[in-house]
């Protein structure tokens, strides 16, 4: 052994010194890094005092918020729906599980005999609580705006809602629950059944949006009736003469106006009538001149004035014949002189449309032929029956609508006639409207609805008539929701074919489909929604 180790160091070589020194350096730097890297622990150990570290308690008070010594979360985060909504684990009964620290409750939504109605359970961790350990309540807030409370009672080991929850299910839930000592609160929503739409695909399809809301609704009585003429403004066209006809200018269907040309003629009744009128002229004329020169000779002293008497009688009763024959041929609607002893000139007797022609050329008719029937057609009559017990309430002077069965077309009117009478067979009376029928479009024949207006009231919440569909054997609405359509249930009251009452089911201010709701239907029957219930 070396005695003396400096001097046995100084004996080292130059470079074996430059290496330990290199050595010394490298270790030194290692030393610093791995004292940098280590955790500083809190003085007083405190995070083995209480088993984890301020971070990791942290992390814990970010979801849980601060808890009192009973480990329940208080403050915010009972109003935090973000936190509970949608973030339910599956239960043991297949229902939705909410869990606030070691508290929870499973919530399952089933067919309860015919209805559906909600089931719960409570659990301590893992461990089933009695139904008796807590109070529970489910409050639903309908898109329509209607809130519905759900209360519940023991049933086994768990609760059952004591009222059903009517479909559609689509709502969002609020879902509280008290214990001994604390309050919970959790929120989820159902969306069963919703047509899925996109806003694009809305405006493609041609559904047009409208609100509910307040609007009068007349209440209506609907009566089926008829078109007809209006046998006031109608008249059957007869000859008055017999005869044969030579020609018939005038054709079933013409706009004809008054004192025109239907028909000619010739009839030798209407020549004797003529030749009969012509003598009584002539004879007039010869009476006449005797009286005038009678009275001149008896003026001037030369004849009596008994001849005078005898011509002025004689003038009288031949102007008495001319007056007859001129009257019987107005009667027969001829005229003195009408290019012919034996023509005759059926005319019309006023403006209208010839609706009826029984006449043509070289047929023989008698004088009392209906050959023609014209009808002023710028007005008709909508004649309908009325049961005896629906009487009072029609009177004369009421306005009414009056729609078409066969196309879209809609006037209104007064209420012109209502049968003194109760028919014995039919037991109702007849009624009529008067129509103005500028455009000739209400046609006799033609079928229509009669509405009379009984009541007028303003409802607070109404619908198109258009928006109301039926699915399930129940009048729904597709109200308009994020994303498409729902169909709501709906109690409808009084329509008067345009606005339709909605009794319950929707409040004032929703959006819903109208003209074009039809198609929202068919795209639910599309998809074949189902219950998840």
């Amino acid at each position: 052994m070396n005695p003396n180790p400096i001097k046995a160091a100084g004996k080292l070589g130059r470079k074996q010194l430059l290496a330990i020194i290199l050595i010394l350096v490298v270790a030194v730097g290692l030393g610093a890094m791995i004292l940098r890297s280590s955790p500083s622990k809190p003085a007083g150990g405190h995070g083995d005092e209480h088993g984890h570290s301020e971070a990791a308690e942290h992390a814990d008070e970010e979801h849980h918020g601060k808890k009192d010594g009973s480990g329940h979360a208080h403050g915010e985060e009972h109003v935090d729906n973000e936190h509970h909504e949608g973030k339910a684990a599956k239960g043991p009964h297949g229902g939705q599980r909410f869990s606030e620290g070691d508290f929870s409750v499973e919530i399952l939504l089933a067919e309860e005999g015919s209805e559906p109605r909600f089931k719960a359970w409570f659990y301590d961790k893992d461990k089933v609580l009695p139904a008796t350990a807590a109070k529970l309540s489910v409050t639903l807030t309908r898109p329509g705006g209607d809130k519905q409370e759900i209360a519940f009672a023991p049933a086994g080991d768990g609760l059952v809602s004591t009222q059903p929850v009517a479909e559609p299910h689509v709502f969002e839930a609020t879902l509280a629950a008290q214990t001994a000592t604390e309050p919970y609160l959790f929120t989820f929503s159902q969306q069963e059944g919703k047509v899925a739409m996109s806003d694009a695909q809305v405006k493609a399809t041609g559904i047009t949006l409208d609100t509910s809301g307040a609007a009068p609704i007349r209440t209506a009585l609907q009566f089926p009736g008829e078109i007809r003429f209006n046998e006031d403004r109608t008249a059957h066209v007869v000859p008055r003469v017999t005869g044969v006809v030579e020609s018939v200018p005038a054709n079933l269907g013409q706009q004809v106006r008054k004192g025109q040309v239907l028909a000619v003629i010739s009839s030798a009744a209407l020549s004797e009538q003529r030749s009969e009128l012509q003598t009584a002229q002539r004879r007039l004329q010869l009476a006449t001149t005797t009286y005038e020169r009678e009275k001149k000779l008896w003026e001037e002293k030369i004849s009596p004035e008994q001849d005078v008497l005898q011509a002025r009688q004689s003038m009288r009763e031949s102007e008495i014949a001319v007056a007859n024959a001129q009257q019987k041929l107005a009667a027969l609607g001829a005229s003195a002189s009408g290019g012919g002893l034996a023509r005759y000139e059926l005319r019309a007797p006023f403006d209208g449309t010839i609706v009826e022609k029984h006449i043509s050329l070289g047929e023989s008719v008698k004088e009392d032929a209906n050959v023609f029937t014209i009808s002023d057609l710028s007005t008709v009559w909508a004649e309908f029956s009325i049961g005896a017990q629906q009487l009072p309430q029609v009177r004369v002077g009421e306005t009414v609508a009056v729609r078409a069965v066969a196309f879209d077309a809609k006037a209104s009117g007064t209420i012109a006639y209502v049968g003194s009478l109760i028919g014995e067979q039919t037991r109702t009376a007849r009624a009529r409207v008067t129509l103005a029928n500028p455009q000739l479009a209400w046609r006799p024949g033609l079928f229509v609805n009669v509405d009379v207006v009984t009541e007028e009231a303003a409802v607070p919440v109404s619908v198109s008539a258009d928006a109301l569909q039926t699915v399930d054997d129940k009048p729904v609405i597709f109200l308009k929701v994020e994303g498409g359509f729902i169909p709501q249930p709906v109690q409808t009251g009084r329509s008067d074919g345009k606005r339709v009452e909605i009794v319950a089911g929707l409040q004032a201010g929703a959006r819903y489909a109208a003209a074009g709701s039809f198609i929202v239907k068919s795209e639910q029957g599309k998809g074949s929604a189902t219950h998840t219930h």
